[in-house]
């Protein structure tokens, strides 16, 4: 690496750089002084308005340690470069040197500064934040961690995965924690024998019975298809979020107690042979 970046400097501005700081008087010494010391009050006094910034607009704490070090980085960068020019140094040749070398590691860490940018836009667009549960890069599971580098989510059975972030917002994000309230649908058989009206009832007295369900916005039953052995039928109910899973289960449970107290069949799939005499 060191050999390849050595290779690509241009070596006229290597030896004028050189040339120069062997150049350096008195005077230049006291220039660059006092420079250094303007240079040092200017970048507080920035990096600490861009703080107070940052807290007005309620930024995350991972991007604003970022914009934070970018920022200062740049300031000490153009802070040094003031002072050399004051040395009496030719900056052209220290500003030529400084891009090769910015074009050569931004070559070498590529998929670094991907991953960086990717959590930046995470970060500031905000299509989930931690505790949500989420389905993106392939991958579902609640947010315990949003990097700069990597998301950290949890999977249902207790798995913890890694998402390189540009892999993230290079994909579709599915956010089911984002609504306050969450659809169930849930899909079921009765036999063509039970009337429609029957099995429609007894569906709404077992979803209205669920203490999680909500009234508003209403419940709804209807015929979904006819089948070759059964009706379909269609309930879909609402709920709040965190109780989406819990009505789920509870509800095909009950809804199975609910047939049988009505004494509705829920079938299965079978044929029907009539035998013929023969003449």
């Amino acid at each position: 690496m060191l050999l390849a970046l050595a290779s690509v400097l241009p070596e006229e501005a290597t030896k004028s750089l050189w040339d120069n700081l062997r150049n350096i008087t008195a005077s230049g010494v006291f220039s660059a002084v006092l420079a250094a010391v303007v240079g040092v009050i200017v970048v507080k006094v920035l990096l600490r308005v861009l703080d107070r910034a940052l807290d007005r607009f309620q930024v995350d704490a991972p991007l604003q340690r970022l914009l934070r070090a970018l920022l200062k980085g740049g300031l000490w960068s153009v802070a040094v470069i003031i002072v050399l020019d004051r040395l009496g140094v030719e900056v052209t040749s220290l500003i030529a040197v400084l891009s090769v070398v910015g074009l050569a590691f931004s070559l070498a860490l590529q998929n670094f500064l991907s991953n960086v940018a990717g959590g930046m836009q995470l970060l500031a667009s905000h299509p989930f934040s931690v505790g949500d549960f989420v389905e993106a890069g392939g991958c579902s599971g609640t947010v315990e961690e949003i990097g700069m580098f990597y998301t950290k989510l949890t999977t249902p059975d207790n798995r913890l995965v890694q998402l390189p972030n540009n892999t993230i917002v290079s994909a579709n994000i599915t956010n089911f924690s984002a609504q306050p309230t969450r659809r169930v649908e849930l899909k079921l058989t009765a036999s063509y024998d039970a009337p429609v009206d029957a099995v429609k009832e007894a569906l709404a007295r077992a979803a209205a019975a669920h203490p999680l369900t909500l009234a508003d916005p209403e419940p709804m039953i209807r015929v979904e298809g006819y089948r070759d052995s059964a009706i379909e039928y269609v309930v879909r109910v609402w709920c709040a979020n965190a109780d989406y899973w819990t009505v789920y289960y509870d509800l095909l449970e009950e809804f199975k107690a609910a047939f049988d107290a009505a004494e509705i069949e829920m079938t299965y799939p079978h044929v029907n042979v009539h035998m013929l005499e023969a003449r």
